[in-house]
């Protein structure tokens, strides 16, 4: 079997091809193989690579873990990073967003089968680099969660385009709530398409390098063997969920809630007054301006909406002292879990601190993601 190593930008991204098989390893599993720059970048450039290599004919990906090589796909973006970057002013920032944009974009559109090998931790963006996939593999330890609001962002990586696509108003309360799903609830909402026990990984892995073609159908027909069914464990209360979270504004939405004396909706209710207010109302519009929109268009939303959550001229809270900022000082710098949001109620928030974040910071021709079709 030919074995070609691939030199990446990142020790963090090990790549290879074995067989008809690009095979790409998240190798940072101290820190769940969150995102870094470099690891964008090398990821950007081994993909763009492979898509014009005829050798390769489809790419799986997983996420090394802390005691083998599957274990915990990817927590997201490096979050500490952009603390410091924007207490620095460092431009790095900026780029990041750019590049990690663009590499969602580059997977949603791959000519090429990818495949998402989703075990373990998937948030942030690692749901961006695997919800693009041709087929995505969770396993009975996948925990995925688009939990942004938590540090005063929003869903991006295209959270807006996926999200706003799951059943009901079923994206609405991710976003806002962040809450987490198992394997077969992410089944269930369609942001996952197999199942398979953890121990048969490394064997599907395997199988797929042992192809002699990769097109969908053999892929399809390889995984198939290794796929179980989904256990509809911890079903989904979609009629709560559409009840609640198709209200018009987030205020209805929590006041509903904290009206019903339910377990559920008193959990909901809890979660939402632990986010940021004002990002719960960005968060929320995303969500429902996505719904009508194509990838791109999505993308490009979310791309300005960055910007103004690092750069939030109209509130006159730059870097340090953004919203976003705050929220991972008190998760994971301080660690006091004490954000102080502003404003600190969700019934304090204003159409008027909202609206702006949608205004693109750059004319349409100039926008960093205009290229994207």
């Amino acid at each position: 079997m030919e074995n070609c190593e691939v030199i990446s930008q990142s020790v963090w991204v090990e790549s290879e091809i074995q067989g008809v098989i690009g095979q790409i390893t998240l190798n940072r599993p101290k820190a769940l193989n969150a995102l870094s720059l470099d690891m964008v970048r090398a990821l950007s450039s081994i993909l763009t690579d492979w898509r014009e290599d005829p050798a390769v004919q489809a790419v799986t990906i997983r996420g090394r873990g802390k005691n083998g090589d599957f274990g915990s796909f990817c927590a997201g973006g490096d979050i500490r990073f952009f603390h410091g970057a924007a207490h620095a002013g460092n431009p790095q920032l900026e780029d990041f967003f750019t590049e990690e944009y663009r590499l969602n974009h580059l997977i949603h559109s791959y000519p090429k089968p990818y495949i998402a090998f989703m075990d373990g931790v998937v948030m942030g963006g690692g749901m961006g680099i695997s919800q693009g996939a041709a087929q995505r593999l969770v396993t009975p330890d996948t925990k995925m969660a688009m939990p942004e609001t938590q540090i005063g962002l929003f869903p991006d990586v295209g959270g807006g385009y996926f999200l706003s696509r799951c059943p009901g108003h079923s994206g609405e309360w991710l976003a806002l709530t962040g809450s987490v799903l198992n394997a077969d609830q992410a089944i269930a909402l369609g942001l996952a398409d197999r199942m398979l026990e953890s121990h048969q990984q490394q064997g599907a892995w395997d199988a797929m390098a042992q192809l002699a073609r990769a097109g969908q159908a053999e892929i399809d027909a390889c995984l198939s063997g290794f796929a179980v069914a989904p256990q509809h464990t911890a079903v989904l209360p979609m009629h709560l969920i559409d009840t609640f979270f198709g209200r018009d504004t987030v205020s209805d939405i929590v006041s509903a809630l904290e009206a019903d004396h339910s377990d559920w909706a008193q959990q909901a209710a809890a979660m939402l007054r632990q986010r940021s207010p004002l990002m719960l109302h960005v968060a929320l519009e995303q969500i429902r301006r996505a719904r009508s929109m194509g990838l791109a268009d999505d993308l490009r939303m979310e791309r300005s909406l960055v910007r103004h959550c690092f750069a939030t001229q109209h509130l006159g809270r730059l870097g340090g002292a953004s919203e976003t900022v705050e929220g991972i000082r008190a998760l994971v710098i301080d660690k006091d879990q004490q954000p102080r949001w502003q404003p600190a109620r969700i019934e304090d928030v204003q159409t008027s601190m909202v609206a702006p974040f949608f205004d693109s910071p750059w004319p349409a021709a100039a926008h960093p993601l205009a290229s994207l079709q």
